[in-house]
C-alpha cells in the first residue's frame, strides 16, 4: 500500500492551494476574470514557503524547496503564457496556473492542466450542444488550426455569437482533482503526481 509518512504540516501548500482555487473559480464564474490579488499571493507563498521550509532542493514531490517551486511556476504559466500570447486565453489563466506550480510542483501541475483541458473541453461541448453551434463551431476552429500553418498570425476563430466558457473554472476544477487525487493517494497520485 501506498504511504506518504509526512507530519500534517508538510501540506501547507496544499491548504494554500485550496483557498486560491476557490477565490480564482469565484472571480472568474462572477466577474470573468481571475485577478493579480487572487494569483500573486499564490505565487509567492509558493515561492518564499518551500524556499524557508524545505531550501534549495527541497525533499520530495510535496516538499519541493525552491527549485521544485520555481520548476513548478514554469511549467503552469509558460504554456498558458504562450496560449494568451495567441490570444485564445485570458492572461489570469496563465498567472494562476502559475501560481499553482508555484504551491505544488511541476507534476502536479501537469496533472492539475490536463485534468483542467478535459473539463474545459467537456464544458465546451455541453455549452455548443445547448446552443445548437457545433457544426459552425467545429468548423471554425478547423479554419484556425489550417491557418496556424500558414505565414502571418491567424485571425480568431471565435466571433459575437461564440460560445464561451469560464476556462478558468475548468482549470479551477481540474487543480481541485488533482489535489483530491493526491489526498486520497490514488494511482495517479502514486504514479505521477508524488513520482513514486
Amino acid at each position: 500500500m501506498f504511504t506518504l509518512n509526512l507530519a500534517w504540516w508538510a501540506y501547507w501548500a496544499y491548504c494554500a492551494l485550496a483557498v486560491m482555487l476557490v477565490a480564482a473559480a469565484y472571480t472568474d464564474v462572477r466577474c470573468g476574470r481571475i485577478y493579480n490579488w487572487v494569483t500573486y499571493p499564490g505565487i509567492l507563498v509558493g515561492l518564499v514557503g518551500h524556499a524557508l521550509l524545505n531550501g534549495l532542493t527541497g525533499h520530495n514531490q510535496v516538499e519541493l524547496g525552491l527549485a521544485g517551486s520555481v520548476a513548478g511556476l514554469a511549467v503552469g504559466f509558460l504554456p498558458l503564457l504562450a496560449a494568451w500570447l495567441a490570444g485564445g486565453i485570458g492572461g489570469g489563466d496563465a498567472k494562476l496556473m502559475g501560481a499553482v506550480g508555484a504551491l505544488t510542483g511541476w507534476r502536479f501541475t501537469l496533472a492539475a492542466m490536463l485534468y483542467g483541458f478535459a473539463v474545459a473541453a467537456v464544458m465546451a461541448l455541453a455549452v455548443m450542444l445547448a446552443r445548437r453551434v457545433t457544426l459552425r463551431t467545429l468548423g471554425r476552429v478547423w479554419r484556425f488550426l489550417v491557418l496556424l500553418f500558414l505565414p502571418g498570425r491567424p485571425v480568431d476563430p471565435a466571433t459575437k455569437d461564440s460560445a464561451k466558457i469560464p476556462f478558468g473554472l475548468a482549470l479551477c476544477i481540474g487543480a481541485g482533482m488533482a489535489l483530491a487525487e493526491v489526498l486520497w493517494r490514488g494511482p495517479v497520485a502514486r504514479k505521477l503526481l508524488l513520482g513514486w
